[in-house]
């Protein structure tokens, strides 16, 4: 497949494009800061590069070129998070790239989200609801724009757009790739996940489509 690969120079888009390469898929990376890929990347024949900004419709359209699906990392930066713009800056993104998706048909979207996106499939977690409370309090403007995030893509026709919403807990840098994929509250799910893993679950899911239109919530054993 060639993939369309969305916050690349993060430490989750990373495993997402050396996975990727591992499975001899075709990368494209669009980035802002192409100088903070690392060298095996992007000195890699398999990697196409192309630079631009979140809101330049003309670059993201060129960037979607003969793309099969689109694998997102795009998320709140950690350090920024009480600074986060209180104006859904990766929200309207959204909307950009599924505009442009339909424009270039294409139609596999899977794409990062988190916890602050709820689901009618979820149940109490005393566990879930501090983290969530805690984001919701102290990044407010990040959490914000998580949530219009998982409404933006939601909204998108069906007969347009296939999306997966990969809901994350909390990070880890462990290089496991075991992953459970359900619900909060489901007995099953936990609170941690490793990068490794979140990238192993999207790229099974590009292939085997199991969770399309579907939000689960996936974590460590």
């Amino acid at each position: 497949m060639r993939l369309l690969i969305l916050g690349g120079t993060g430490p989750s888009g990373l495993q997402l494009i050396e996975q990727s390469l591992a499975l001899n898929h075709a990368v494209v990376v669009y980035v802002r800061s192409p100088q903070k890929l690392p060298q095996t990347i992007s000195s890699n024949p398999s990697v196409t590069i192309v630079v631009g900004e979140l809101t330049d419709e003309e670059k993201l359209g060129a960037a979607m070129d003969g793309v099969h699906a689109v694998l997102s990392a795009l998320g709140p930066a950690v350090k920024n998070g009480p600074f986060h713009p209180s104006d859904t800056p990766l929200a309207r993104a959204y909307a950009l790239l599924i505009s442009i998706m339909k424009a270039r048909d294409v139609k596999r979207l899977i794409a990062l989200g988190t916890a602050s996106m709820k689901d009618e499939h979820d149940k109490f977690s005393l566990e879930f609801s501090v983290l969530v409370g805690g984001v919701a309090i102290f990044a407010h403007n990040a959490y914000k724009d998580v949530v219009a995030i998982g409404e933006t893509i939601r909204a998108a026709p069906p007969e347009e757009l296939v999306w997966t919403i990969a809901r994350v807990p909390l990070l880890t840098e462990k290089p496991d790739r075991e992953v459970i994929a359900g619900y909060i509250g489901d007995g099953k799910t936990k609170t941690r996940l490793s990068r490794a893993a979140f990238a192993a679950f999207v790229l099974k899911e590009v292939e085997a489509n199991e969770w399309c239109r579907k939000a689960p919530l996936i974590s460590s054993p």
